[in-house]
């Protein structure tokens, strides 16, 4: 239960989905219900004299509404009064996720400077968002690359860059799967959503690289699930296509984590948000450990089933 101002209530009927919602009231109690024509309303007496708010929690985020940050008022995030946009609560909370996960790493980091790539950064909410913890909250010199592949999309994150004084912000039109890309010291990588083989290029440009930590929310897994064919145990799987798409998709994340675990890299495989606000919320977190573990399952595995993954062969031809 939480006790809210009766507009931030009506808020919250729209944004969270809520079917049915109480106004306590010193004289009063008002039920609001939602039904296919709107709110409906029903009162009845109550001899309350006080409400109690002691239950209240007021969840803090690294981003929270009202935050004086205008990026993101440019970006859509915030309103000019700097509300949530109703229709931008589930980015909002993938970006803030994404960063606390990061910070959980980062919160006692005595780091001076870092570089960061982002992967298909797109509109760039995430990029951004990273750019002001590290530089506003965490005073981290931040040297951060986007790379994306539509020229209007870089364009426009690149003037929001200089608009903004964001000076260690650099977007630029890459394709990351043919492509020149960075080429000094990377400690991180990040990728919120490359879809699908995408994924692997990043990942195995931060095998290559030796990044330190890698951040990556994969997206729309169509590799195996296309190539894929019977030859034992799992065959039971295969039979209805639903089943095995998101098979395919499970198997194609977990191959990626234990080829990164050859690589040298601790993985921790996460739920990354909940499922009601992105349907891909599994986020790899990966460090550094130059600790290799053997691959001989992922091996055996795609010789039974005669299917590709992209980063295994990206990493078996470094």
């Amino acid at each position: 239960m939480k006790t809210l101002p009766y507009a931030d209530a009506i808020s919250k009927l729209e944004i969270d989905n809520f079917k049915q919602i109480l106004f306590e009231m010193p004289k009063k109690t008002y039920i609001f219900s939602v039904t296919k024509t709107g709110f409906r309303k029903r009162v009845k007496a109550n001899d309350l004299v006080e409400v109690n708010t002691e239950h209240n929690k007021t969840k803090k985020y690294l981003l929270n509404e009202g935050d004086d940050v205008p990026i993101m008022q440019e970006l859509g995030i915030f309103t000019k009064e700097n509300k949530i946009v109703a229709s931008m609560y589930d980015k909002f909370k993938q970006i803030n996720r994404f960063v606390e996960i990061i910070d959980d790493e980062f919160k006692t980091s005595n780091l001076k400077e870092i570089t960061i790539l982002d992967f298909g950064a797109g509109k760039s909410y995430l990029t951004f968002l990273i750019y002001h913890y590290f530089v506003n909250i965490k005073k981290i010199k931040a040297k951060i690359i986007g790379y994306d592949i539509k020229k209007d999309v870089v364009e426009n994150c690149n003037r929001l860059a200089k608009k903004y004084g964001y000076d260690g912000l650099e977007f630029i039109v890459s394709d990351v799967k043919k492509d020149k890309l960075f080429e000094g010291k990377i400690d991180m990588v990040v990728s919120l959503h490359a879809c699908d083989t995408a994924t692997d290029y990043a990942l195995n440009f931060a095998i290559k690289n030796k990044a330190k930590y890698i951040f990556s929310v994969p997206c729309c897994q169509h590799e195996i699930n296309l190539s894929i064919k019977r030859g034992g145990d799992f065959d039971v799987l295969l039979t209805d296509g639903l089943i095995k798409e998101r098979f395919s998709a499970l198997l194609t994340d977990s191959i990626r984590a234990e080829i990164l675990r050859s690589c040298g890299y601790s993985v921790d495989v996460i739920e990354f948000v909940d499922f009601a606000h992105s349907p891909k919320n599994i986020m790899l977190r990966c460090k550094l450990t130059n600790q290799q573990k053997n691959i001989e399952n992922v091996k055996n595995l795609i010789k039974k089933y005669n299917f590709s993954q992209k980063l295994y062969d990206l990493v078996k031809n470094n």
